[in-house]
């Protein structure tokens, strides 16, 4: 007999990676978002978790939209920090354990070594707050929990700089990109094979408190966003998508409303000795990703 999992949200990135992938891990999954349920609303969850009693909750819901949270303060802390409490403490109640994923952001990237999960957490703007603010929520409610915290994530799916740039190279005879804003592009799709690990080891695994608590998970190989963009552009061409030069530019010349960090690699010794797990190489991650997209618009355009 399967194992259940229930995730919630439905459109995010990491949401639909899940519902793709964890099927083929041998876990059945539930899908529950938006218009069915207010997460912000313990009862509902309750309810909900009590009609499909899974094995595991996951949680990767979240408002992402890190200038736009600037603007919409309420909004942001209430799905990314009291839908997480409620969630973490309604599972909670039925003795589920609960996944939930967080972000790079809960730092302020002064560091120039990866972050551990022990390292103060200092968010910059609204969007690091409320994901901090969940993490807090979640641990306070729920004793059997893993955070999962990640960097930029991309996928086929929804918002992200791989699709942002692939519609750019069309619209421009030029990209403009920072380089000097460090990281790890992170694929959606690594990110539901390593919690689909994390579910089983939880559901089938001996009860230990090692295994709850918070971890990284991101590419080990650091990158900017313009190298990143290069790297799209020259993998895109290879298949026949779009393609345009990449010029580098400085923070100080693409200001945005919230301060980004400057370096938010993550170190992610713990979750590998914890779990065994390590994320691919994101190059190679980033041709499956474009192998999807391009491969789409070319059919599009047959």
């Amino acid at each position: 007999m399967k194992q259940h999992a229930m995730i919630i949200g439905r459109q995010g990135q990491v949401a639909r990676a899940l519902a793709e992938f964890l099927p083929s891990s041998g876990l059945d999954c539930t899908i529950i978002g938006r218009p069915e349920i207010d997460i912000t609303a313990q009862t509902d969850i309750i309810a909900v978790i009590d009609h499909i009693r899974p094995s595991v909750v996951i949680n990767p819901a979240a408002f992402t939209a890190v200038d736009h949270a600037e603007d919409e303060i309420d909004l942001a802390f209430a799905i990314n920090a009291t839908a997480a409490g409620c969630i973490a403490s309604a599972a909670a109640s039925f003795g589920i354990p609960i996944i939930h994923v967080s972000t790079d952001y809960v730092f302020d990237g002064t560091k120039n070594v990866p972050y551990v999960e022990t390292d103060a957490t200092a968010p910059c703007g609204v969007y690091g707050k409320s994901k901090l603010a969940g993490e807090l929520a979640v641990t306070a409610a729920n004793p059997a929990h893993v955070i999962i915290r990640t960097s930029w994530v991309c996928s086929p799916y929804g918002s992200n700089f791989v699709k942002t740039m692939l519609r750019l190279a069309t619209e421009t005879p030029e990209l403009r990109v920072v380089d000097d804003q460090y990281g790890a592009p992170t694929f959606a799709a690594d990110i539901a094979a390593a919690t689909a690990i994390i579910a089983h080891k939880l559901i089938t695994g001996p009860v230990d408190a090692g295994r709850f608590g918070t971890f990284h998970f991101a590419s080990s190989e650091a990158t900017t966003w313009c190298r990143f963009a290069r790297s799209i552009m020259e993998q895109s061409a290879q298949r026949g998508g779009p393609s345009v030069p990449v010029t580098a530019i400085t923070t100080h010349e693409f200001p945005t409303k919230v301060r980004r960090p400057a370096y938010s690699m993550l170190g992610t010794s713990k979750i590998f000795k914890t779990y065994g797990i390590s994320a691919p190489d994101w190059h190679s991650s980033l041709g499956t990703c474009l192998d999807h997209l391009i491969g789409q618009r070319l059919e599009r355009n047959t």
